[in-house]
């Protein structure tokens, strides 16, 4: 009985033994991946405390309209070759695009307005 029970208590050491290296492993492993996210977050943290590159001014994205978008307010009267940027009006705009559906109208000012031409 003495026997069994030695050999018990050895089957279990050494699976206690087997544990604690996987657990050791494990705890390496990480350590190293706690290692490698603080030099990120160093890095970000870093990279937060730069000074922003200059900001893109308002006006400074597209300067033309799509063809078809200009063909479209050609049809309502509206001619934009002589227009300064920022000089259409909105209100002034509704009452030439008023037989457009109201998803046109909108499209209409969105392109307007990114090209700079809506004011």
């Amino acid at each position: 009985m003495e026997m069994e029970m030695n050999d018990d208590l050895g089957v279990t050491i050494d699976r206690l033994a087997a544990a604690t290296s996987l657990l050791e492993q494990t705890v390496e492993r990480l350590e190293e991946k706690i290692a490698a996210t603080e030099q990120k977050l160093i890095a970000l943290e870093a990279r937060a405390a730069a000074p922003a590159p200059a900001a893109i001014p308002a006006g400074s994205g597209r300067k033309t309209l799509p063809t078809a978008m200009t063909t479209l307010l050609a049809k309502q009267g509206v001619t934009l070759d002589s227009l300064e940027p920022g000089s259409l009006q909105a209100g002034s705009l509704d009452a030439a695009l008023s037989s457009l559906s109201l998803e046109q109208r909108i499209a209409v000012k969105a392109q307007l307005l990114r090209a700079g031409l809506l004011g």
